[in-house]
């Protein structure tokens, strides 16, 4: 037998936003809850963003975010994938933690006029991609053994503030490093610092409060890539990793686990398994 789902929240006179839910009056444990002047009925089960806001809200209210592993990709189709996933807010919430790593790849942002041609093709000649993106931040590197990780999330389910957003970005990896016994730290410049290095790189977009683009954590990465540039633009500063920090090798891997739990701390939210589509790894979606 189908089982419906049904929501029931009351509307503001004003502007039609939801100002208070209410569970079915048959259900025991919710006897207690006020009556509701008006209300409105919606069968869930034909959308799957419901039935996930509607799941997280009876676990709490918290956010519930999928993480998608989307092993090694390149750079432009996690470009094209996280549109894909900024698309789908749209409809509905779909808050996504995207994690990959890249082939080696060279990236610039948009606080910056277009880098000179002659040092693009110098890198590009070093065997990495080079792109140019719309992302915040000055040019940086990713490659294997860097855990990079995209966020899709809509802050109006979390807090409208992008200077909050990234703060908490941050905070995030500071908690990650502490798991690991690192003692690491934010500084003027965006990022997360151990001393003079940087471990880990935050760059962002955010349009119409939803987010995209992200951070970049190195574990266990070539760091002789990072000599070839000035990373993120900042002058007399260097680049670690955990690995550097720990003198041992920490892979992506191993380094999972902690961010996911740090991320799920931070953002008071639920993580829940997910598995990019084959259509969608297979050019299914528009691309960034």
């Amino acid at each position: 037998m189908e089982l419906n789902l049904f929501l029931f929240w009351t509307l503001s006179p004003l502007a039609g936003d939801l100002v208070s839910l209410k569970p079915p009056q048959d259900h025991e444990n919710h006897d207690d809850t006020p009556d509701l002047p008006a209300a409105l009925c919606v069968n869930a089960a034909s959308s799957p963003g419901l039935q996930v806001w509607f799941r997280s809200w009876m676990q709490g209210g918290r956010p519930t975010v999928e993480v998608v592993r989307l092993g090694l990709v390149s750079y432009q189709e996690a470009l094209r994938l996280q549109q894909v996933y900024v698309n789908r807010h749209r409809s509905d919430p779909a808050h996504a933690l995207l994690l990959c790593q890249h082939p080696p790849v060279y990236t610039t942002g948009i606080r910056h006029k277009p880098y000179p041609a002659p040092l693009l093709d110098r890198l590009r000649l070093l065997g990495a991609d080079v792109h140019r993106t719309n992302r915040g931040g000055l040019i940086t590197f990713h490659g294997p053994g860097q855990l990079v990780c995209y966020p899709i999330l809509h802050l109006g389910s979390f807090k409208k503030s992008v200077r909050w957003y990234v703060s908490e970005l941050e905070k995030t990896i500071i908690s990650v490093c502490s798991r690991f016994g690192i003692d690491a730290s934010t500084s003027p410049h965006t990022g997360v610092w151990v001393g003079d290095n940087k471990i880990c790189a935050v760059g962002i977009h955010c349009g119409r409060y939803v987010t995209s683009h992200g951070l970049a954590l190195n574990c266990n990465t070539d760091m002789s890539w990072f000599g070839h540039i000035v990373p993120c633009g900042i002058m007399g500063k260097g680049v670690t990793s955990l690995s550097a920090e720990l003198q041992r090798d920490v892979c992506v891997e191993e380094t999972v686990p902690q961010l996911l739990d740090a991320f799920r701390d931070r953002f008071h939210c639920l993580l829940t398994d997910g598995q990019t589509d084959k259509t969608e790894r297979d050019g299914g979606g528009s691309s960034a």
